[in-house]
């Protein structure tokens, strides 16, 4: 397939799988919104391999327990297109962003490495085994894709990370209880017997649970606000349009974590989601976030990242 074709698939892609995403994707220039949808086209599949979905959505393999086999096989393609060997057009899109951005060859693989942690059936007993793991399926990404808008002062790299990291938290927040009914608890556990609640009882649907889980939920939130906080005060390094396109998925997503705490207790029974006026709304906010940041913002001191995360440096 020829660059363009590849490009087409990863923009179809990302309009099927996130329209969140995608909307913010447009306020990119054109180079950083094509390497945009490539490099989601890559980690969208990922996902959808461990997880059993077909862009990100549930399919019958869904229940099936995700196999050594399939992370193999994603470790070895991905060795491939970070070689510049490869051959399926998901992985081609990969190959194409990590040459044209120089993204070091170690950010993909730490992805997969999050994904190993899920083939695993990885325990998260403290809230920073949660923040590891939300680093290698999400903040990685966000590092991505600060070097796909041409960042590489680690300051600002971090802030970045920041970011991915506040969206796996909501993620995490949004589809408790979807995920304990496959296994998967990603709440820290010590958090979890705090407020009596067994890891393995998340899943429960008992009233009372579900009161206590939702209370340990808004804790999570909580610390992804933290996160998002830092974000914003990495938006003025960044070129406008790339600061616009990021500020949108910063507004949007972390109102999807306002949703599920309006839903309450009861929030597992739907996912949280935004109505189309309060996305949109969501979005003009967002500019405003970007053209402060490239205005009063440059002008201001950053706020310090005391007590958060920090990705490991190599």
């Amino acid at each position: 397939m020829s660059p363009e074709a590849i490009i087409a698939l990863s923009r179809e892609r990302i309009e099927k799988g996130s329209k969140s995403f995608a909307g913010a994707a447009r306020l990119f220039d054109p180079q950083t919104r094509d390497s945009a949808y490539m490099l989601y086209a890559w980690c969208r599949h990922c996902d959808d391999e461990i997880d059993g979905q077909e862009l990100g959505f549930n399919t019958d393999a869904a229940a099936t327990p995700p196999t050594q086999a399939r992370l193999s096989a994603l470790r070895e393609r991905t060795v491939e297109a970070i070689e510049g060997r490869a051959a399926d057009p998901i992985f081609v899109a990969l190959q194409l962003v990590l040459a044209r951005h120089e993204i070091p060859a170690r950010h993909p693989l730490e992805l997969i490495d999050g994904m190993a942690m899920d083939v695993h059936g990885q325990r998260y007993d403290t809230l920073d085994d949660t923040l590891l793991y939300s680093y290698h399926v999400a903040g990685v990404v966000g590092v991505m894709m600060a070097m796909v808008m041409g960042v590489r002062e680690a300051a600002t790299l971090d802030r970045a990370c920041d970011l991915g990291i506040a969206f796996q938290l909501t993620n995490i927040a949004r589809d408790v209880h979807a995920d304990a009914q496959v296994g998967r608890v990603y709440l820290p556990a010590d958090w979890l017997v705090e407020a009596g609640i067994a890891p393995t009882a998340v899943a429960v649907a008992d009233a009372a649970n579900r009161a206590a889980v939702h209370a340990v939920t808004l804790r999570l939130l909580d610390e992804a606000d933290r996160y998002y906080a830092s974000a914003g005060d990495g938006l003025h390094h960044l070129p406008l349009r790339s600061a616009m396109a990021i500020a949108a998925a910063r507004r949007v997503y972390s109102d999807i974590g306002n949703v599920v705490r309006e839903l309450g207790p009861g929030a597992g029974a739907k996912r949280a989601s935004l109505a189309r006026m309060r996305k949109l709304t969501g979005l003009v906010t967002a500019t405003g976030d970007a053209v402060g940041a490239h205005t009063i913002g440059r002008w201001r001191t950053s706020s310090e990242r005391t007590g958060l995360w920090t990705m490991p440096r190599g």
